[in-house]
C-alpha cells in the first residue's frame, strides 16, 4: 500500500538533492547523475541511470546487486573504458578534483593506473599469457615512470610481489600466469593495480573464484594496503558477507539505479528497501534457524532495454501499489543520517516490516 499523503512526484530523471554519507575527508571520487547508454539492434540499453555516490580516501564503498544491475558498467565508466562508438556516458565523474567525462582519451590514460586502478574479476584472462607476471607489473610501472630503467622497474615489481605476500618474488617474477595458483594470480593483479600507488582502486568481484580461505587472505591484504596508503576502494560484489567484513558504506543497485545507500550498519542491519530485504533473505546466516528455508527474490531482473513503468522492482515486489507502477521513486532520507532509499512505501511501514522475517512480512 502506498502513502496517500506522499508529495507530488518530481521528474523521473531529476531527483531531489540528497545529503551525502558522512565520514572521511572530502571525497576523492565523486560520481553525480552518471548515465551510461548502449545502442543495440534491439534498442537503447540504459545500463546506468542517474547513479550518484562519493568515496573519500581511506574508506571502502561496497556496491551490491544482481547481475545486470549496472555495477561493473559503473566501474568501467569511472575508468573511462567504454567505447564511445557504441554508447554514451554523461554526468560527472570527478577523481581527485579532475572531471573525467569528456576528457580526451590520452589524458584519461595518464590517470588510469596512476590515480585510479582496477582489480579485475578473472586474473587469468586479465593477465597476458605470453608475458611473465613480473614483466607485466614492471611495464605497468614504466608506463607512468618513463625515466625508470628496466632494472628499476624490475626491482619495483619484485618489491610489490613481496608486499602482496607472494613467496620467492624474485623467482616468481619470471613465471607465467598459468604457473600461479588462483590466489597468487589475484595477488599479482593487486600488485599490478597498486604498483603506481593509486589513490583509488576499483575491485570488481576480486574474490569470486577463490575458496574461502584464500578469499579471507585477499580481503585482509586489501585492508592492510588500504591502511598503509589510505586508498579509496570501490568493491563490487554479490557477496554480502564480503561487504559486511570490509565495507564502510554500501550502495545497492537494481536495474541501473541506486535503490538504497548508507553505512554498512544502516544497510545490512536496518535495511529499508524491499530489494535489500530480498538480498539479505536469500543468503544463509550463521545466527539464523539452520532448518529455515532461504527466501529467494521471485522473478527475474528486467530488461534494461524495456524497463517497467514506475519502480523497476515493482513486478517482483509484494508491497507494490498503484504509485509504484506509475512513478519512479527518488532517493530520499530513510530516517538515519545519510541513509537513503528509493521506495514509495511509507516510512512507518518500512520501519515495521524491516524487523519482521521476510516470509512473514505483510502490509495491513
Amino acid at each position: 500500500m502506498d502513502s496517500p499523503q506522499a508529495a507530488p512526484p518530481g521528474p523521473p530523471d531529476a531527483g531531489p538533492a540528497v545529503p551525502e554519507p558522512r565520514g572521511g575527508d572530502d571525497p576523492y571520487l565523486r560520481v553525480d547523475d552518471l548515465r551510461v547508454r548502449f545502442d543495440t539492434a534491439d534498442g537503447v540499453v540504459r545500463a546506468v541511470d542517474g547513479v550518484s555516490f562519493t568515496v573519500p580516501r581511506g574508506r571502502t564503498l561496497g556496491v551490491v546487486g544482481e547481475s545486470g544491475s549496472g555495477k561493473s558498467v559503473t566501474a568501467l565508466a569511472v575508468l573511462g573504458l567504454h567505447d564511445p562508438r557504441r554508447g554514451t556516458v554523461t554526468g560527472t565523474i570527478s577523481v581527485g578534483g579532475r572531471q573525467l567525462v569528456g576528457l580526451p582519451e590520452d589524458r584519461v590514460r595518464r590517470l588510469r593506473g596512476r590515480d585510479v586502478a582496477m582489480i579485475f574479476q578473472d586474473p587469468l584472462s586479465a593477465l597476458h599469457p605470453y608475458y611473465s607476471v613480473g614483466r607485466q607489473i614492471a611495464e605497468a610501472y614504466r608506463v607512468h615512470h618513463p625515466r625508470a630503467g628496466r632494472r628499476a622497474a624490475r626491482a619495483r615489481a619484485v618489491d610489490m610481489l613481496d608486499r602482496v605476500g607472494i613467496p620467492q618474488p624474485a623467482r616468481r617474477y619470471d613465471q607465467y600466469p598459468h604457473e600461479f595458483s588462483g590466489g597468487m594470480r589475484q595477488r599479482a593483479m593487486i600488485a599490478m593495480a597498486l604498483v603506481n600507488d593509486p589513490a583509488l582502486v576499483i575491485a570488481d568481484e576480486p574474490t569470486t573464484a577463490l575458496d574461502v580461505t584464500v578469499q579471507a587472505q585477499i580481503l585482509d591484504l586489501l585492508a592492510d594496503l588500504q591502511a598503509e596508503f589510505r586508498t579509496a576502494i570501490v568493491l563490487i560484489t554479490h557477496d554480502l558477507g564480503v561487504v559486511a567484513q570490509v565495507a564502510d558504506d554500501v550502495l545497492v543497485m537494481y536495474a541501473g539505479r541506486v535503490v538504497e545507500r548508507g553505512s554498512v550498519t544502516q544497510v545490512l542491519r536496518r535495511p529499508q528497501h524491499p530489494y535489500t530485504w530480498g538480498l539479505l533473505s536469500s543468503v544463509p546466516s550463521l545466527h539464523g534457524d539452520p532448518d529455515a528455508d532461504l527466501v529467494p527474490i521471485p522473478g527475474n531482473p528486467p530488461s534494461l532495454i524495456d524497463l517497467p513503468a514506475g519502480c523497476a522492482f515493482h513486478p517482483r515486489c509484494r508491497y507494490a501499489g498503484d504509485r509504484s507502477r506509475a512513478e519512479v521513486p527518488q532517493l530520499v532520507p530513510a530516517g538515519a543520517d545519510g541513509h537513503l532509499v528509493a521506495c514509495h512505501l511509507p516510512t512507518d511501514d518500512r520501519a515495521r516490516l524491516a524487523t519482521v522475517p521476510l516470509g512473514e512480512r505483510r502490509l495491513p
